[in-house]
């Protein structure tokens, strides 16, 4: 057999073409020493602040503190696999978590795995676990309501869309279940949730999972679990990974239809749009959206809680040999939190107006609000809903202190009706609570004074509500104004939340359809409130009747 030299040629030609040496520059470092969710390593020159690491049994780890000879890692995963001496290596990115639709519905770790035991999450997207917050320019105020369905919330502590909200009290003083309330009362209101675990026990988590799908509200929140036995690490980090997620749905641009629900394409995912501007400006000259105009979606985000990230970061702090400061706490305590509540804000329309509204809580220790954490994280929010202990015991629930609760932003977060309503109920409640106090030491008092105490106790009947139960607005407005007007004046203090929902129910099936058209028109015109007072007087004609 003869050789072709020319065949030979081509075909080494043709090799040496196709060949491709596919090198890779990995920085490796050793772990020095390991412990308790904390690792020190050795080697890791280049690596950046909060970049992700990953270890010889496959768990990831974030650096979380840059020295001179060493890297101090924080461990998210299982520590106990690691040992002293394997290696470590750099992934090249910030620690990020899954974000998109797929999350909807889930119970996640604050690294996107699944908790729920329904399959693996096909994430169309992942955002960095330290966002960063948007700035002056591309904020604007914060003007839309976010209703809670808490009648003393919207009446007197209203929230509004993109506002940070804090919730504070003792322990077992009903903080989660104004924040539940909250995500319920979202339902068909085109509101993503997100609700954010922070040291809980397992079973209470479990607990609140159950009541949100028996409410129905998984069909728009993702939970995100860090219980009291996972380590540290995932503990600090699961406020921050709930917002990143949070943040997908306000940054991105969706399809909505006239409520602001987002529209679904045929697979069931949200349909992407683009932004369509006015042809007028506002009056800063900033571009608005148009009616119809695809837009960012309110999100809804609430930390519980976040002493306990605190806590959870001042033992990585102590862990890596940080300097403690006050109560033992690190010096960059109140940046942690800062930054964290910073990224809530609402879009200017020339960037979406998407909205992140959050609710954090905090738990103090017998009513002291003057202790580190809660003052730093009050001075960081725009009002805080104070919860006491001794008005949850008298039965007062949900047992918000109104006079030490606030909203920094006021009627703006209201709605015309509402913000008509509610002046009259502050004020009235305000000079309940300080004739009260001075009724104690009085034996004589004079009429006007026993007519303010008598409508202040039914104030305060009226503003008692049960649990996970919120209520639309129109009811909220037309039950207020019916105890402004003085129909409950002649109800007895102890048949009040009797005769409430059957007031309701009257007023919902009045020919006049008045709370249709305050629902729909969301103002307490003349005409409405007329057609509202001759209902209620309706009511009290037939209530007498049958007495």
């Amino acid at each position: 057999m003869s050789i072709r030299p020319d065949e030979i040629t081509s075909v080494l030609k043709k090799e040496i073409e196709s060949f491709d040496v596919d090198l890779s520059l990995t920085e490796v470092g050793t772990v020095l020493e390991v412990g308790d969710g904390i690792c020190r390593a050795y080697g890791l020159e280049k690596v950046m602040a909060n970049e992700m690491v990953q270890f010889e049994n496959g768990a990831y780890g974030m650096a979380f503190n840059l020295e001179e000879d060493s890297v101090g890692i924080v461990i998210l995963g299982d520590c106990l696999a690691i040992r002293e001496g394997q290696t470590v290596k750099r992934t090249g990115r910030v620690l990020s978590v899954p974000a998109g639709e797929a999350l909807i519905g889930r119970v996640v770790t604050p690294l996107g795995e699944p908790l729920d035991g329904k399959g693996p999450i096909q994430a169309s997207a992942h955002m960095p676990l330290e966002g960063k917050a948007p700035g002056i320019a591309d904020r604007q105020s914060v003007h839309e309501p976010l209703a809670t369905g808490i009648k003393a919330v919207d009446a007197m502590i209203p929230i509004g869309r993109g506002q940070r909200e804090l919730i504070i009290g003792d322990r077992e003083t009903g903080k989660t279940s104004v924040a539940i309330d909250a995500i319920i009362n979202q339902k068909g209101k085109g509101v993503i949730c997100v609700y954010v675990a922070v040291g809980q026990k397992a079973s209470t988590v479990a607990g609140t999972v159950a009541k949100l799908r028996d409410a129905g509200a998984m069909d728009y929140t993702i939970v995100v679990s860090a219980t009291a036995n996972d380590p540290a690490p995932l503990q600090y980090v699961a406020p921050y990974a709930g917002t990143a997620m949070a943040e997908y749905f306000m940054y991105n641009h969706f399809a909505v239809d006239a409520n602001g629900v987002p529209e679904r394409s045929g697979d069931g995912s949200f349909r992407r749009g683009t932004l369509v501007y006015d042809e007028k400006a506002d009056h800063l000259g900033r571009k608005k959206l148009a009616k119809g105009s695809a837009r960012g979606l309110a999100t809804l985000c609430v930390y519980d809680d976040l002493s306990k990230q605190a806590v959870a970061y001042r033992q990585l702090s102590l862990l890596l040999r940080r300097p403690p400061g006050r109560e033992a706490y690190p010096g960059d305590i109140f940046y942690c939190h800062s930054r964290l509540l910073e990224r809530s804000a609402k879009l200017s329309d020339e960037k979406g107006a998407g909205s992140l509204t959050a609710l954090p809580v905090i738990e103090t220790q017998a009513g002291d609000v003057s202790a580190y954490i809660p003052t730093n994280v009050i001075s960081i929010t725009d009002g805080q809903i104070y919860l006491e202990p001794e008005l949850f015991y008298a039965g007062v629930r949900p047992a918000i202190n109104v006079g030490i609760s606030v909203s920094r932003v006021g009627g703006n977060a209201q709605t015309k009706a509402m913000k008509k309503v509610a002046g009259r109920l502050r004020l009235d409640m305000a000079q309940f609570r300080e004739l009260e106090a001075f009724a104690q030491f009085a034996s004589d008092l004079d009429k006007n004074t026993q007519r303010q105490l008598a409508r202040g106790q039914r104030n305060v009947e009226i503003l008692k509500q049960g649990l996970y139960r919120p209520l639309p607005v129109e009811d909220e407005v037309a039950v207020i104004l019916a105890v402004n007007e003085g129909f409950f004046d002649d109800v007895d203090v102890k048949d009040v939340r009797t005769v409430e929902p059957k007031l309701l129910e009257y007023l919902r099936s009045h020919p006049s359809g008045v709370m249709e058209r305050l629902g729909a028109e969301k103002a307490l015109t003349d005409a409405i409130r007329d057609d509202l007072l001759k209902a209620c007087e309706g009511f009290r004609a037939q209530r007498n009747a049958a007495k």
